[in-house]
């Protein structure tokens, strides 16, 4: 029995929220009590008191109190109750398929669906809203097709969710149609539209739509300056930001974090610190997100000291906050405050994620922290049931491998190879390959070449490395070695690439190619920079 089934069957508690009266309250003075309640307990007393004035099948009330459960982040108290309801109509239904999709629990709330298809329901327009929020693409098409049999298509609400279901699953030539046919467009649906846009990456598109609303409110341009930051293009994001401010629209934290975002990318200190003043003369409250984001910037920046100031301001700090101050040292280098700040942040038993590790191990790799480094990539697995990704792993090869440990690095490459998930990409490689013509180990580059061709395709950029290897140590005779190997395994050197812009125009040269219309010009001009070079020797040589 669930806590809330016990709680619906125990005798019912004493209400300080709702007071005994003489006269009982009525269901409209209820029903609103319910939709100002802020807590579960207070929600708990105005249970209580449905129980003892027997109101509780009251059907507004009920479905108030399963609405109300379910935003309060109580969706197994909200579905106790759905399924204790004997007459459930499609209000009870569309109510619960809506508090499922809000969870992002889509499967479940496609159960309900069927459920109530089943019992001879017929959805309406809201339900069909439901079940497209956050809907995989998958599962909308047949939606679409039931809520034109329902008749129920032309609704604004349902043809903004399909438009959103489309755009985000990519299909947005489909979401644009619909979106043109819309009788009447809402700021909501041109707000989705443009989000569906900018996400498919087509960021013009999405500021025409912006361009042609009557009416924008802060959300339709929080979109707009995050598609611009999410594209890199943040001077246009800090442009449209300034464009914002001068229409007395008043930017909210969601704002900010785009803004301070596209300060970082930029390195634009002074453009970070007006933002951060703007903010503290308007008053807008500092919450963790918009503190991450502004000590993301100040670090990107260099300005390590303002990062720490804000990070220290923060009162509630959650895990991101801590991540970005953690990151932010280890991009200055400054890595035993980075450290430090792990420690702390274990004593606070605060408990890290997958980027902690990632930021830390970053450290210990740029300042040669072997034993710290390996004690901490122990520890994700060992104290925090963390499994190690390939961008751990490439920060330990890469530590391993600078300060002269490669028969450990090699090891580790080799623990990767056991796992799909981790199986090590060519930047892996070449770390390691690099490492061995760092400390001149010509022989375990051999021995990791063979390993390589046994575990890959054919691929040539190995091969270089190892060449390169042999090389340095002017062991020519290795170097032709390599290239031999190369020719009997059939793999070609990927050619030599080069491009230029003239006059708008992108010119692209390979190694050897002869396919350029002006390729006799071009190797006159060579062979004639060539002769000048030789000249300009010659003289130097002479003086």
């Amino acid at each position: 029995m669930s806590s809330l089934a016990t709680f619906c069957t125990a005798p019912p508690p004493q209400s300080s929220t709702v007071k005994h009266h003489h006269n009982h309250l009525s269901p409209a003075r209820l029903a609103t009590l319910i939709d100002n309640s802020k807590t579960i307990k207070q929600l708990f007393q105005i249970h209580a008191y449905l129980l003892r004035n027997s109101l509780e099948t009251h059907p507004i009330l009920n479905l108030k109190l399963q609405r109300s459960y379910s935003l309060l982040g109580r969706l197994d108290y909200s579905s106790t109750l759905f399924h204790r309801t004997l007459d459930r109509d499609v209000f009870f239904y569309t109510s619960i398929i809506l508090s499922h999709n809000n969870e992002n629990l889509h499967w479940q709330a496609m159960g309900l669906y069927v459920e109530m298809l089943s019992k001879k329901i017929e959805p309406n327009a809201f339900t069909f809203s439901a079940m497209l929020k956050n809907s995989p693409i998958v599962t909308a098409r047949g939606l679409h097709g039931q809520a034109i049999k329902m008749g129920c298509e032309m609704n604004s609400y349902v043809r903004t969710g399909l438009i959103d279901v489309y755009a985000r699953g990519g299909e947005v030539e489909l979401a644009g149609q619909l979106f043109d046919k819309m009788p009447e467009r809402s700021l909501v649906s041109l707000t989705t539209m443009m989000t569906g846009l900018a996400k498919n990456g087509d960021v013009d598109g999405a500021r025409a739509v912006f361009e042609g609303m009557g009416e924008r409110d802060v959300v339709c341009w929080n979109v707009m300056i995050d598609a611009y930051v999410q594209h890199g293009r943040a001077n246009e994001a800090l442009v449209l930001f300034r464009e914002m401010l001068s229409g007395d629209v008043c930017p909210d934290g969601v704002t900010l974090v785009a803004v301070f975002s596209a300060c970082g990318q930029l390195g634009a200190l002074e453009s970070g610190r007006w933002v951060h003043g703007y903010m503290k003369n308007r008053r807008v409250r500092m919450n963790v997100h918009v503190g991450a984001a502004l000590v993301d910037m100040y670090s990107k920046c260099g300005s390590w000291e303002d990062a720490r100031l804000v990070f220290d301001e923060i009162k509630s700090k959650d895990i991101v906050v801590w991540n970005a101050m953690i990151s932010g040292y280890a991009m200055n280098g400054l890595s035993r405050e980075a450290l430090q700040l792990f420690s702390e942040m274990r004593q606070l038993s605060v408990h890290p994620t997958e980027i902690t590790f990632i930021g830390l191990l970053s450290v210990c790799a740029h300042a040669g922290l072997v034993r710290e480094g390996s004690e901490i990539f122990r520890s994700m697995r060992k104290e925090y049931g963390i499994e190690p990704r390939i961008e751990h792993y490439g920060c330990m090869i890469n530590l391993l491998g600078r300060l002269g440990h490669l028969n450990e690095a090699f090891k580790l490459v080799k623990a990767m190879t056991m796992s799909i998930a981790t199986r090590p990409d060519q930047i892996i490689w070449r770390t390691l390959l690099d490492a061995c013509r760092l400390h001149g180990d010509s022989d375990l580059g051999e021995d990791i070449i063979k390993f390589y061709t046994d575990q890959n395709p054919a691929s040539s950029g190995a091969f270089i490395l190892l060449s390169n290897i042999y090389a340095a140590k002017r062991n020519w005779n290795g170097a032709k070695r390599v290239r031999t190997m190369m020719k009997d395994t059939g793999i070609q050197k990927e050619p030599g690439c080069s491009s230029i812009e003239v006059n708008n125009t992108v010119h692209e040269f390979l190694a050897g190619d002869a396919k350029h219309p002006k390729r006799k010009e071009i190797y006159l001009m060579l062979e004639e920079l060539n002769r000048c070079l030789r000249d300009y020797g010659n003289d130097a040589q002479q003086t």
